[in-house]
């Protein structure tokens, strides 16, 4: 049976635009994308579903446009999931070895256990369980503890929460759009597995994914996630911003944005003009560029990287980012965001751009879809990998949400 009958898709459900991407499941190292599809997201604000209806609509016109791309039917995405209601924290386990001081799967399962026996609001569930490293009696910094001796089995793990229902209505509309959700994934740690180098992940260093309604933040040190966060703020508000500065409609707003925007007033001439739509068919308007971007743009950019700056103090680990700081999505394409960054952070600053693909490269190599080839790398290496997020997700909300549905097929038939 050819692999287009098996395509791995990664669903991006994002706050302005619906990405789905298609590889075939044994392309290996690049990636051979095979398909791609985006639909305008109607039905998201911020992240999260607010109109179940319209999101399903978006969903399906994303992913036909996939199937006719790739010449196969979808059936099944790996889903991402963002927006403010994402938090984060860290947490410590530890069991004693049972089997003749022999660490093995059961202690590991029991340690991660332990590490996530922590108080979390009747409202929320638990996302993914991180591990960060075992320490096995006094040896740390291990990072599969299976076969070694010892008597004490500790664990490091990060420990992401999300809202239970953000979560379920994801699952929902995806079925009400005729697929089936394989595995739902935090967006920035997608993300990460699509722009950064194992050089970075281990370094130390800080992936800022700039959405349309939020602003996504994943530090990583010794190889691991340390800390994550949800900015409530992205390329919408200077879309706002603009259409509100300069009295001028969003569409209108969104196309200055793109292409006027800049992000440092000092990269434009003070000469240069352009002409602004008004509001209710009055008359255009010439204006100077430079107002464009001192008065609306440059102000919302420096906003949000020095709540950057605030988040990687309040985290604790603003030592530990040695590899600097990986800006992606859509936003951090505009002329002179990474400039902006460095100075605000005060680290090295890069674009982050989805690496190692082949196939529809044209269409694909571009920050804006690095969360969609990062859900693919996520569910190629992750479903393989002994210590993933999915082999440790007994407890996480996907597995819930799976196991509520099977039993209500269960209780109808």
């Amino acid at each position: 049976m050819s692999n287009r009958d098996h395509l791995i898709v990664g669903l991006d459900i994002g706050t302005t635009k619906i990405c789905a991407v298609a590889a075939e499941p044994d392309s290996g190292d690049p990636l051979n994308i095979v398909g791609f599809g985006t639909a305008t997201s109607e039905g998201i604000r911020k992240g999260v579903v607010v109109n179940i209806e319209k999101t399903v609509r978006s969903i399906q016109k994303a992913v036909r446009e996939c199937e006719l791309m790739s010449g196969s039917p979808i059936k099944s995405v790996l889903a991402g999931i963002a927006g403010h209601h994402i938090m984060g924290r860290n947490s410590h386990g530890m069991v004693t070895v049972h089997n003749n001081r022999t660490v093995t799967d059961d202690d590991v399962r029991r340690v991660i256990e332990a590490a996530q026996a922590v108080n979390i609001p009747s409202d929320r569930e638990v996302l993914h369980i991180l591990p960060q490293d075992f320490i096995v009696d006094d040896q740390d910094g291990v990072q599969n503890p299976l076969g070694m001796s010892g008597i004490r089995l500790e664990v490091n793990v990060h420990i992401v929460t999300c809202s239970a229902t953000s979560a379920h209505n994801i699952v929902k509309c995806c079925n009400l759009a005729n697929l089936d959700v394989t595995d739902i994934v935090l967006e920035p740690m997608a993300s990460s597995q699509a722009v950064l180098s194992q050089d970075e992940r281990e370094l130390g260093v800080v992936l800022v994914d700039i959405g349309g309604g939020t602003t996504d933040m994943a530090i990583f040190s010794g190889g691991s996630i340390v800390h994550t966060s949800v900015l409530a703020v992205g390329g919408n508000h200077l879309t706002n911003d603009i259409a509100i500065g300069l009295s001028t409609p969003l569409a209108e707003a969104e196309r200055l944005k793109h292409e006027h925007g800049v992000a440092m007033s000092k990269l434009v001439e003070s000469e240069e003009t352009i002409q602004v739509p008004s509001v209710g068919g009055r008359k255009s308007r010439t204006m100077d560029k430079l107002r464009l971007i001192s008065d609306v743009i440059e102000p919302r950019f420096r906003e949000i990287f020095e709540m950057v700056s605030r988040e990687i103090d309040k985290s604790n680990f603003r030592h530990v980012i040695a590899s600097g700081v990986v800006i992606t999505g859509g936003s951090s394409l505009m002329p002179g965001a990474d400039e902006l960054a460095a100075d605000i952070l005060q680290f090295p600053v890069r674009v982050g751009f989805p690496e190692n693909i082949t196939g529809l490269n044209e269409l694909i190599y571009t920050p804006m879809h690095a969360t969609g080839v990062g859900l693919l790398r996520y569910g190629l290496t992750n479903g393989s990998s002994r210590y993933s997020p999915l082999f440790l997700g007994e407890h996480t909300i996907f597995n819930r949400i799976s196991r509520k549905m099977r039993e209500l097929v269960q209780d109808i038939f």
